[in-house]
């Protein structure tokens, strides 16, 4: 079954995304990491950075400088090109991605706080068809609409904590809050016909639990491993989910409405994480993330009609287990040893591959595979040498046999604003 006819070409949807796999699930899976971490593709398990929030692993907020207050936001613009059967057309977004900051509150004890998204739902496509198409007396044309729009995000608190050298702890608390709607309008070109139109909604708000744990080993004199852990739980979101069916009459255009409830039918899947980082010299840092999202447990409510019976209930078999991996590095050519700006740039890399999560009518979904590059820039002037500009580009392809294609051009900005804060002044 084909996913597309007609894509909305809008100039901007502020949702993020007009991707039409929005319309599964709690929708599409936002990218996640600050401005440093996207110029990786995402990369961040394993990174602990003295200057930089990386919100990935709660336990490298330890790593903050101690005389440092760390705002950072980010915001994206990206074209995406979706191609179905030698159809092809384009939808531009932009987006404000997350706002986050981070400061030492106490000896190796770091503390975050932000808001930053889960998930973006945003699509508006139809597709037609012909009744009986052999049949010049008796075929008729219908048409499905689909629509949809909302998203999850999670406003946190977080903190990092290394009670000996080498060990660090931490987690997140996040209230997780949002909602959808959706809607699917079937109608007939016979005059003759009943409309009918279904409406999804679930409003959301509970709370988001995450753990993570980094230990760092010294190799060599200028060579560090750091390996990082993360744990994500999973649990029911307590939310109840609604349809609403509406059969509207073409003659005397009056609607039959019923609706359905189904109650506590979404669920946060369990996800876990695991990477490292090689530094050399704090010039070149290398690492690899692999993280799981057992979206396979979790169940969905679906509307289902079968034999004259209608139902809408939860339904397991609707996901699978989400795999990625994640490999990526940051060089700067002299560090924060060099008065040059062209020497203390950081020229960033990243590459990903996830597996399919979707499962859509009995097949696999769309698996995804991703490319970053990016730069570092500091902000160097007579007040501040401290701040950094972080730009990257991303390229992000979603494809599945038999499904619309997507490829994706994202330009990712985030501004590191890092404040020299609870220095002791000194007067003579």
């Amino acid at each position: 079954m084909a996913l597309m006819a007609a894509i909305s070409n809008s100039a901007f949807a502020q949702s993020g995304t007009n991707s039409p796999y929005s319309q599964f699930g709690l929708g599409m899976l936002t990218e996640q990491g600050a401005g440093f971490s996207r110029g990786m593709n995402g990369l961040g398990l394993g990174f602990r950075e003295h200057n930089q929030v990386n919100y990935l692993n709660p336990a490298s907020l330890s790593a903050i400088d101690s005389l440092s207050f760390i705002f950072d936001a980010g915001f994206s613009g990206q074209i995406t090109n979706f191609s179905e059967n030698g159809v092809r057309k384009n939808a531009n977004n932009a987006t404000f991605d997350y706002v986050v900051a981070g400061f030492r509150a106490a000896k190796h004890f770091g503390v975050s706080f932000g808001l930053i998204p889960f998930t973006n739902i945003g699509y508006n496509y139809a597709t037609t068809e012909t009744l009986n198409p052999n049949s010049s007396n008796t075929s008729k044309a219908y048409s499905n609409t689909y629509n949809g729009e909302g998203g999850l995000h999670d406003v946190y608190l977080g903190f990092g904590w290394e009670p000996f050298k080498g060990f660090s702890f931490g987690a997140t608390v996040g209230f997780l809050w949002g909602n959808y709607t959706r809607s699917v309008i079937n109608s007939y070109s016979d005059a003759y016909v009943n409309t009918l139109a279904k409406y999804y909604t679930a409003s959301v708000s509970n709370y988001k639990l995450d753990f993570g744990v980094q230990y760092t080993a010294k190799l060599k004199e200028k060579d560090q491993l750091t390996i990082g852990l993360t744990y994500g739980l999973g649990h029911k979101l307590n939310a109840d989910a609604s349809c609403k069916v509406v059969s509207t009459n073409s003659q005397t255009v009056t609607a039959d409405t019923t609706s359905y409830i189904a109650a506590k039918a979404l669920e946060m899947p369990t996800s876990i994480g695991a990477g490292f980082m090689w530094n050399h010299h704090d010039m070149l840092k290398f690492g690899v993330d692999y993280s799981l999202q057992k979206w396979g447990t979790t169940e969905f409510p679906q509307y289902n009609e079968s034999n004259g019976n209608v139902s809408y209930m939860k339904t397991s078999g609707l996901f699978k287990d989400r795999h990625k991996i994640t490999a990526g590095f940051d060089f700067t050519p002299m560090s924060k040893r060099s008065r040059s700006l062209f020497n203390r740039i950081h020229y960033r890399a990243g590459v990903s591959y996830a597996t399919p999560y979707l499962v859509i009518n009995g097949q696999d979904g769309p698996k995804e595979i991703s490319a970053t590059v990016g730069f570092g820039i500091p902000i160097m002037n007579a007040y501040n040498n401290r701040s950094m500009l972080n730009i990257s580009a991303q390229w992000v392809n979603q494809s599945a046999t038999g499904f619309i294609k997507e490829n994706t051009f994202r330009i990712n900005i985030g501004l590191t604003f890092n404040e020299r804060w609870f220095a002791k002044w000194k007067v003579e």
